[in-house]
């Protein structure tokens, strides 16, 4: 398989492609909107006093790019020679890393609608899970990737980077939304958040619950609505209703398309921008870039 954006759906349908492949005796998925490339393996320049999930580096087109064995970083055991493995070549997070999985299958159409919260997975891989999927019956685990890799490279979410921020009263005044599955993104915003001024947050952890409490505002308030809530901050991968069509509801509402959406996502690069633009997000902003973020709400509600 090459380029797997080709068969890219159109924004906010609430629908993804996934790839399937496993790892171990575990099948797994991927977001097609993450994948740039499948590929056989070659050989890894190792680099010493890594990660021990990290292979060590490869170059792919003139770019350096390191190689993350799955079955380590998730404690499992393949089942595969590594000649006969695969490399996942993903982009996410503003970096590049291949994923190196046992097998890859196919890509699959689901909606959003048929992945559940991971909340009552058994089987030792909940903190790294971000939602369960059941099909032909089968369970498919589509893993946290932001997580695992902020986890070996490193990197992050760093609120050191606001401190120097100008402090705004009216800040604390602004009610901001938030949809993000994730507990330990949503626990980092309401950190980062607070700690620059805005202290009235609401968290949801998909984007059908955000919405539905947004739509309840405008059943009730109508245009009073925008005196309890000034901005939505949306992820684009949730379960049961991803960002991109949360913000096409809204956007779509006579009543709800003054409220400012920010999109924040680690799927926002320079090919993907337009699907946010599409369904009308009045700005995006790439994980972890949470210094842009605080200024891009700074401009929309102040």
């Amino acid at each position: 398989m090459s380029q797997a954006q080709s068969i890219l759906l159109e924004s906010g349908t609430n629908e993804l492609e996934i790839v399937t492949y496993t790892v171990g005796e575990n099948l797994f998925s991927i977001n097609v909107m993450k994948v740039r490339e499948i590929i056989n393996p070659f050989p890894v320049t190792t680099v010493p006093e890594s990660h021990y999930a990290v292979e060590g580096v490869v170059q792919v087109r003139g770019e350096i790019l390191p190689v993350i064995n799955l079955a380590m970083a998730l404690n499992l055991k393949s089942t595969k020679p590594l000649d006969q493995t695969k490399f996942i070549i993903s982009e996410l997070n503003q970096m590049k890393v291949i994923f190196r999985v046992d097998e890859v299958h196919r890509i699959q159409r689901i909606s959003w609608e048929q992945i559940d919260e991971p909340a009552s997975l058994s089987m030792g891989l909940e903190e790294t899970t971000s939602g369960i999927v059941k099909l032909d019956g089968k369970i498919i685990l589509l893993l946290d990737y932001e997580k695992i890799v902020c986890e070996i490279s490193g990197t992050g979410y760093d609120n050191k980077s606001i401190a120097g921020l100008e402090q705004k009263t009216d800040r604390a005044e602004k009610v901001i939304y938030i949809a993000e599955d994730s507990a330990m993104l949503r626990q980092i915003l309401e950190e980062t958040l607070s700690s620059a001024g805005y202290t009235k947050m609401n968290f949801f952890s998909n984007g059908a619950e955000a919405l539905a409490q947004i739509e309840k505002l405008a059943k009730e308030q109508g245009e009073k609505m925008f005196e309890h809530i000034h901005l939505l901050i949306t992820d684009i991968e949730m379960p049961k209703m991803d960002g991109h069509h949360l913000t096409k509801v809204v956007k779509d509402s006579e009543v709800m398309n003054r409220l400012p959406v920010i999109i924040f996502s680690s799927l926002i690069t320079n090919e993907l921008f337009h699907k946010g633009e599409a369904v009308g997000a009045n700005a995006q902003v790439s994980k972890p870039d949470i210094q842009e973020l605080i200024g891009l709400v700074d401009k929309l509600v102040l």
